[in-house]
């Protein structure tokens, strides 16, 4: 809860041959609150981590919008896409799941965007040509109208499901041999863009991966010696394990330092069509001179957004796509937490929020929706640092770098390499962290061993087909090929589809599929809701929604466990029953018999 007293901050001032972590094996929990500078610098890290990937995407569609030699252009989408990324992290974090998940920038968006663009009306003109502008500005605003208004009404629609708890209702179907591929297949399916930051210099992104393999694995237990400062004690030396929850930090400052000596020696190469150009801490100075001082992003800023049955059609799909991931990366924020699975209100919150901000982004003129970074998540796993409020701060930091111009361009230095090195590690961390969810399975079973391996090699293999045969798909309906293109084409979507779809066909008891244990994960021994799922309730106003019954049914509120569980309450209500336990077990058999009497299991 919000309004929690902060933890003691002398949990780390403990002697060297303590254990430091508190929360099962995370120094600050969901809950926790560090200390204000610690605050900064793990925010500044979660930042740094969604940069490299966000901060792309206005460059690729600067030039889809016939906008790539306009510097102006790609200065102010930079500035938008800074500060959008940073007010969702905010609102996701306050309000939505509630859970450490930073919103970066989709780039499963970039597909119906090229798809859209492609049509013949909205291609650039050649060289000799000339702009024809209309009378609300220039052709390049016409072009970002069109992505803006295609890609508000998708995300309405994403909005819509989350409020209506559709894809909450849809957890009842999803167990542990759904995640697993799931979480697991974001990871693995990512590791294209780690390649594509480390081919730049594989030296420096090999450094940068290894001194955070040290600092996590060798150096995790060692404990520096500071100096520090409190009302209390006054100036005294602490002890602080900087390895451990800094290891970005560190990573980055030896090799950016690495990189700016090769750069002013010249040993990396000065010219822009070299592979190793972008290793040189000089290769994007012109984006901080673009850059303006101030840019506050607003709605209509380029003009009143427009829309089209192909744009939709596309950008729902990319929507659809953006949803499996999330829901995988709530999973997987809550997993890496040591959290409780986040029941349906929170996924449903979550969902609402994210298309919400993602409403925000195409109102304001970002041109692509925002979503869950993986990265980002398994980046906890590795800093050990969980706390809803470090992603507050993080939040908080894109803001002001969006909106102080100079300061978003001075991180968008960092050489591509170094971030590839990070990404390397902390993809592999979110694939590890989907495979960890089937400890809660029987993994002697045949039965699950074949499911999951259906699920993981297809939600490989079929991506890749689409990617190397793009015209495969011929239903006739331009439409639906688009669709088909976009959902087969990603690879937690396929995985995770196939996995819960075998997983509910082929027969097996509760105990094998791993269903009971994580069920009653979120519930201590006598059937009360644990702590750890009690950080999902909303802020301030989740005691008064508990005093009306009228809450349990809205799908986005704290007192709503699923349509079939708010019924049994309001039955159970109003033969005055009282109902004292929140059950999200989604069908009656699935009660353990040992923590309800059998008044509780029926309606």
């Amino acid at each position: 809860m919000e309004d929690r007293k902060q933890h003691d901050t002398a949990k780390v001032d403990v002697p060297a041959e303590v254990d430091p972590p508190r929360h099962g094996k995370t120094f600050y929990g969901v809950e926790d609150v560090p200390p204000i500078h610690l605050c900064f610098l793990f925010g500044l890290q979660q930042a740094i981590l969604c940069l490299g990937s966000s901060l792309s995407i206005p460059f690729i569609i600067a030039g889809m919008i016939c906008a790539e030699n306009e510097s102006d252009v790609r200065a102010k989408l930079l500035s938008i896409t800074m500060f959008m990324c940073g007010l969702a992290t905010i609102l996701q974090s306050t309000f939505g799941v509630r859970l450490g998940v930073v919103q970066g920038g989709s780039h499963t968006f970039i597909a119906p965007i090229v798809a859209m663009m492609s049509l013949s009306k909205w291609s650039c003109p050649s060289v000799n040509e000339t702009f024809v502008a209309d009378d609300n500005g220039e052709a390049w605003q016409i072009r970002m109208r069109e992505i803006q208004g295609n890609l508000i009404l998708a995300s309405l629609t994403q909005v819509i499901l989350g409020c209506t708890g559709v894809m909450g209702f849809l957890l009842k179907f999803i167990g542990p041999l759904t995640i697993a591929p799931t979480i697991s297949l974001i990871g693995l399916s990512l590791t294209g863009v780690a390649n594509d930051f480390n081919t730049v210099h594989w030296g420096i992104a090999s450094l940068t991966f290894c001194l955070i393999a040290i600092c996590t694995l060798f150096l995790a237990r060692v404990q520096v010696p500071l100096p520090s400062f409190s009302i209390k004690r006054k100036f005294h030396i602490t002890r602080f394990p900087i390895f451990q929850l800094l290891p970005v930090i560190i990573s980055v400052c030896v090799g950016w330092l690495l990189c700016y000596i090769l750069t002013i020696t010249d040993t990396l190469p000065n010219d822009k069509n070299a592979k190793s150009y972008y290793a040189r801490t000089d290769s994007r100075l012109d984006v901080v001179s673009g850059m303006p001082w101030f840019y506050i992003p607003y709605p209509f800023i380029f003009g009143t957004p427009t829309v089209s049955a192909a744009g939709y059609v596309g950008m729902l799909a990319a929507t659809l796509s953006s949803i499996i991931e999330s829901i995988g990366d709530y999973f997987a924020a809550a997993k890496i937490s040591h959290g409780t699975p986040p029941p349906p209100h929170a996924i449903n919150r979550g969902l609402a929020m994210e298309g919400f901000c993602s409403v925000l982004s195409g109102l304001v003129g970002a041109g692509h929706a925002t979503t869950s970074y993986s990265s980002n998540i398994g980046a906890i796993g590795i800093t050990k640092v969980a706390s809803r409020r470090v992603f507050q701060v993080a939040g908080v930091i894109l803001v002001i770098g969006g909106v102080i111009g100079k300061i978003g361009a001075i991180l968008t230095l960092i050489p591509d390499p170094i971030i590839g090195g990070i990404l390397t590690v902390v993809f592999g961390m979110v694939a590890m962290v989907g495979i960890s969810t089937l400890q809660f399975t029987d993994m002697s079973s045949t039965r699950n061993l074949t499911i999951l391996a259906i699920s993981i090699i297809l939600g490989l293999m079929v991506p890749e087909w689409i990617a190397k045969n793009p015209n495969a798909i011929q239903t006739g309906n331009s439409e639906l090929d688009q669709v088909l293109n976009v959902l087969l084409g990603t690879a937690m979507f396929v995985g995770g589809f196939l996995g819960c779809l075998l997983d509910n066909l082929v027969p097996g008891s509760s105990e094998e599929r791993g269903i009971k244990k994580w069920r009653e994960s979120m519930y201590d021994s006598n059937g009360k809701v644990t702590e750890s799922n009690v950080q999902y309730d909303l802020p301030y106003v989740t005691k008064y929604m508990r005093k009306a019954k009228c809450f349990s049914f809205i799908p986005i509120c704290p007192t709503f466990e699923g349509m079939s569980d708010s019924l049994r309450c309001y039955k159970k209500r109003s033969k005055g029953v009282e109902m004292t336990d929140r059950k999200s077990y989604p069908s009656d058999d699935q009660f353990p018999p040992s923590k309800y009497t059998p008044e509780d299991t029926k309606l």
